[in-house]
């Protein structure tokens, strides 16, 4: 219940330190970062992307290789 309660102030106080005309303003810093975060999630999510993609592609021809190992080793009826 404490945590909400802590949670719940320092999302009313950022907001409030966000919006214009408040005490210590500080919207256009944050927009600052937020473009330089998006930028560099991007980023980072695309190289994630490709990973996952060629791992997936490396674990496609490994299936295909050990497929065609099994049928070799089938006995012919």
């Amino acid at each position: 219940m404490l945590s909400i309660l802590g949670g719940l102030i320092s999302v009313v106080i950022s907001v409030l330190w966000i919006l214009p005309n408040n005490f210590g303003y500080v919207g256009d810093d944050v927009l600052v970062v937020i473009k330089g975060s998006v930028a560099l999630g991007l980023i980072f999510g695309g190289l994630i992307a490709v990973a996952a993609g060629i791992s997936a592609i490396k674990e496609s021809a490994a299936e295909k290789k050990e497929q065609a190992e099994a049928k070799k080793e089938e006995p012919s009826a």
